[in-house]
């Protein structure tokens, strides 16, 4: 089967895989500018036929190969995404290539994903006879909340644009080779809240010549959460977390501020808008009736993770060709994170899934999860992630989504 084959492939890649990833993990890097990830990327597939394109914003590198099959059909285009940029946490895992950088650590497996997008590329290099069409392979810096894919998107290295777009997320402890997806919102919105509660400050022994913020703020939290439960469906969540209060400098001053900080999380754009509206009605409201203000500052992060059914689909198919050693999962209920890769998804139709690389017969209640400082990968499991992206991609050049 052409599936098998790509697997078997995929595992003859295996050592540079690892190779890269070990390379890749121990010199990590933050944020939008991780040069030395993209010099080894560049470096482990320069003897390949691609061609490159890079941007003024990021490090990030897009790598295109064109296949080489005769066809008279009309030719499509599909793009694979890895990203390269690690977490500011310092690392507890032991392990001989663990981060040689302090504060910093491929505690979410970004490692892994440019690793298996890399392998992929050495898999559809050596089967570009066997397709017709593009191949896009996006290594893109800055996920971790720096929003590097929409800057690779603004500087226009997804033009032309794909017709289909596919990318996998590690998760340590899931089973090993357990593939996960679903049609529709797979991931959350994020944004950022800031609540400015302004007032009077004075003595604490006399509150009345006051403006006391302290207990209006903590009114609007627990008002936050009656919002939630009252004004949002259930089928439709949102989750508002105040993650951080601001206020006072010692035990005897009423001060004249208070600060609220937080995340607020959505499954669908009309919520995300909703409740954007709501959080700054219900705040100022409740600050205007005790006589002080309130100032709601949102930063929009990333958009809901839309993945088309018909992408989830090919996910499947494909996964369920490769052989025993994988299989597919269809996720019931949405995950409340956030992924960048959603701005590349709300542009082009395509998916994301989830890959599990806990070692075989783990005990999976034990395994530490993505940005833990003690997370470990099965690395076994990474051909298993190049063979599945090689293989979304050569089964949509050939057949697109049917």
């Amino acid at each position: 089967m052409l599936h098998t084959a790509i697997l078997e492939q995929s595992r003859g890649f295996a050592d540079d895989i690892v190779a890269l990833r070990r390379a890749i993990h121990a010199e990590p890097e933050l944020g939008l500018a991780n040069p030395k990830t993209r010099d080894k990327l560049r470096a482990s597939l320069a003897h390949l036929p691609l061609t490159w394109r890079e941007g003024p914003s990021t490090t990030g590198l897009v790598a295109t190969l064109t296949g080489t099959a005769p066809t008279s059909a009309p030719l499509r285009r599909v793009l694979l995404r890895g990203d390269t940029d690690a977490l500011p946490m310092d690392e507890e895992t032991g392990l001989p290539f663990a981060s040689t950088v302090p504060g910093a650590m491929h505690s979410c497996g970004h490692d892994t994903h440019a690793a298996m997008l890399a392998g992929a590329a050495h898999v559809l290099c050596a089967r570009a006879e066997h397709f017709a069409g593009e191949v896009q392979f996006m290594f893109q810096p800055g996920e971790e909340g720096f929003h590097g894919a929409r800057f690779m998107i603004d500087d226009g290295l997804l033009n032309p644009a794909p017709d289909a777009a596919f990318a996998l997320h590690i998760m340590p402890d899931s089973p090993h080779g357990l593939v996960a997806g679903r049609a529709g919102a797979l991931l959350a919105s994020a944004d950022r809240f800031e609540i400015i509660v302004t007032g009077q400050g004075g003595h604490a022994s006399m509150p009345h010549q006051t403006l006391d913020p302290m207990p209006v703020a903590c009114e609007i939290v627990t008002a936050i959460q009656t919002m939630v439960t009252r004004r949002f469906p259930v089928a439709d969540p949102v989750v508002v977390t105040v993650a951080e209060i601001h206020a006072g400098t010692t035990h005897n001053v009423i001060p004249d501020r208070a600060v609220l900080k937080g995340t607020l999380r959505t499954l669908s754009p009309d919520n995300r808008a909703a409740l954007h509206n709501r959080l700054t009605t219900l705040a100022q409201g409740i600050a205007a009736a005790h006589g002080l203000s309130a100032t709601v500052l949102i930063v929009e992060g990333f958009p809901v993770t839309l993945c088309d059914p018909r992408a989830v689909d090919l996910g499947e198919r494909v996964t369920g060709a490769l052989g025993p050693d994988l299989r597919f999962h269809r996720l019931s209920h949405p995950i409340m994170g956030a992924e960048d890769f959603a701005y590349v998804l709300n542009q082009v139709p395509g998916a994301m899934f989830f890959l599990g690389v806990a070692a075989a017969g783990s005990d999976l209640q034990h395994c530490c999860g993505i940005h833990s400082p003690r997370m470990v990968v099965d690395e076994s499991a990474l051909p298993l992630g190049t063979a599945l992206l090689a293989g979304c991609a050569e089964q949509f050049l050939a057949q697109g989504f049917a």
